[in-house]
């Protein structure tokens, strides 16, 4: 079990399974069981967490026991266009005529930038491919894939499987949300189960409420200062408590996402009157229910987490989990990004909008905003805000990833960016002396006004409290349905000359023998690994992309990878702590 340290309590779980036995008159047979059996068997009195309860309702093969390995139903997925194109032609390749989930959808949201063919040619295969199988197809410009299956399609108590490792956003409408590699959702798009680790939960118990110019964001990052970066697999983050009561959807949602950073499997809110206001407000009101943990449900761990005492954090370079209080910083600021599936709301902006209005950017300060929805931006442009953004001194950017991978937007050479995403590694934002600060808004708008980062409670303003509509105007013309079936098979697949075969690997041997090609340090992400960037084009053809494995780090790994490969030896890397953090783990290992 846990091990109790500050700001966590352990579950009171030493008092004995014999005391709990013999007051559920149980008779001594039991008390002659294995710890693990006897462990399954005193779990069967208590309570669930909503964790296991969504688990157990989509169990398809195992037993529900924590540590143990279990296949569950997945009801709907989602992909995106970098990794989405492997996960589609490894489904191309089951021979299947259909789709067996619930709902599926293809997103546009990585590279829209469009630089060469080769991703235009992506997504036409990828809106081929949408209507062949009956997937749903949010095309480019559209927004951020999270951000518009928090508000379009995602429902409390369904399991998200995505090709994407913040999937877990889907986590703050109460939807256990879970990233994966395109072969595990091609797999569950099939109707196969998802395998994975039926998982420790840890209990997030949330008291006090927010003070000004504390937000959602800064509760994730004070979640990472205990949690930290490793030691967490396996695990599920639940969040409870009278706390959560004011969080909205979208502040859920935040933490959630980030909560990736973590480790954990996802993380997940219940389902109350916060999500059934916010489904309301989409047009989706009848999708409710309610959803919660039993009130004695047990826990493997607790965090004890008073938000009345939560100030604005940062996560310093080059790692989310390096969190540092604002106050304590104090650095000159060369560029603010807003926007990403972490920070990307009505919300999100609405409160920048207003701390900006009627002022001017800093000389020396470059920002841009990346709405995460086209609803998002449609709202800001019919309030104003919008142009109150642009009257300030933002770049307004399309609402896709954009700089959050490091595909657009770099900043200069040894800059401090402050941002709103979720991951700095070094070298990510695509410059690589740069040093990247995660923040919430409030303080990425501050440090646009200041020029420094810069805590917002020293700003001579009050904090403009936003409220959520409690309508949106509902646009999904930039969303395709599905074919009806009868219209299916005349569909030819569109494949340009940069679409590849997903990858035929050999069985592996039962001995190997080989050379040690690259020993890395310790945190080596899988941005490190196959970078992203202008390299991301490639991800739709794996022997292209295989080219530059290892690039940031050894220009020449390739090459002498690819010659002791010629020569029947097997590569060998010497890894540190932590190595294959990050996304796309898929391409990582493939490649």
């Amino acid at each position: 079990f846990f091990q109790a340290e500050d700001g966590i309590r352990d579950v009171e779980r030493s008092r004995g399974l014999g005391d709990v036995y013999k007051r559920q008159g149980i008779n001594a047979e039991y008390m002659r069981l294995s710890i693990q059996d006897q462990h399954a068997c005193w779990r069967s009195f208590m309570g669930y967490t909503l964790t296991e309860k969504i688990l157990r309702q989509h169990l398809a093969d195992g037993f529900y026991e924590p540590g143990k390995e279990i296949g569950i139903k997945i009801d709907q997925t989602l992909t995106q266009d970098a990794t989405g194109t492997m996960a589609y032609l490894q489904f191309e390749s089951m021979g299947l005529s259909d789709i067996a989930t619930e709902l599926s959808v293809s997103y546009v949201d990585h590279n829209t930038i469009q630089v060469g063919f080769e991703n235009a040619d992506d997504h036409a295969y990828l809106e081929s491919i949408a209507k062949k199988y009956g997937i749903y197809f949010s095309r480019p410009g559209n927004g951020i894939c999270h951000q518009i299956h928090l508000e379009r399609f995602a429902r409390p108590g369904k399991t998200l499987l995505g090709s994407d490792s913040h999937t877990p956003t889907a986590g703050g409408m109460g939807c256990l949300a879970m990233g994966a590699g395109g072969l595990d959702v091609a797999v569950a798009m099939g109707g196969g189960a998802y395998y994975l680790t039926a998982p420790r939960v840890i209990n997030v118990h949330l008291t006090g409420r927010l003070e000004p110019w504390a937000t959602a964001k800064d509760i994730i990052l004070k979640v990472l200062s205990i949690l930290s970066t490793k030691g967490n697999v396996g695990c599920v983050c639940e969040y409870t408590g009278e706390g959560i009561a004011e969080l909205t959807v979208p502040e859920r949602a935040t933490i959630t996402n980030m909560g990736a950073e973590t480790g954990v499997t996802t993380s997940i809110f219940p389902s109350d009157g916060q999500t059934k206001r916010f489904l309301q407000a989409q047009e989706r009101g009848e999708q409710w229910t309610a959803l919660a943990a039993d009130k004695d449900a047990v826990y493997d761990r607790t965090l004890e987490i008073d938000l009345s005492e939560i100030e604005p954090l940062a996560s310093a370079p080059h790692s989310p989990g390096n969190i540092s209080r604002i106050k304590d910083l104090n650095l000159p600021v060369n560029q603010v990004m807003i926007g990403s599936c972490t920070n990307s709301s009505y919300v999100d902006l609405m409160t920048v909008a207003a701390m900006l209005k009627g002022k001017h950017l800093q000389a020396d300060v470059s920002l841009g905003i990346a709405p995460g929805s086209r609803q998002v931006l449609n709202t800001i442009a019919r309030n104003g805000a919008l142009s109150d953004l642009i009257a300030f001194g933002a770049r307004i950017l399309e609402s896709s990833c954009g700089f959050c991978i490091g595909n657009s937007m770099s900043p200069r050479t040894d800059a401090i960016s402050v941002r709103t995403s979720n991951r700095n590694f070094k070298g990510r934002s695509g410059t690589p002396s740069a040093r990247v600060y995660l923040t919430s808004p409030v303080v990425a708008a501050t440090s646009a006004l200041t020029g420094r980062l810069t805590d917002p409670r020293e700003l001579r303003m009050d904090y403009p409290r936003i409220e959520m509509p409690a309508h949106f105007e509902i646009d999904d013309s930039m969303i395709i349905p599905p074919l009806p079936t009868t219209q299916r098979a005349e569909i030819e697949i569109c494949r340009g000359p940069n679409i590849g075969e997903p990858p035929i690997n050999e069985p592996m041997p039962k001995g190997i023998s080989g050379q040690v090609t690259i020993r890395v340090d310790d945190l080596v992400t899988t941005d490190h690994i196959m970078p992203a960037g202008s390299r991301l084009k490639y991800r739709s053809n794996v022997p292209k992309y295989s080219e530059f494995v290892f690039e940031p780090l050894d220009k020449q790994f390739c090459s002498r990878a690819s010659s002791f490969r010629d020569q029947g030896t097997h590569n060998l890397i010497v890894a540190g702590l932590s190595y294959g953090q990050g996304s796309s783990r898929e391409h990582a290992a493939l490649c």
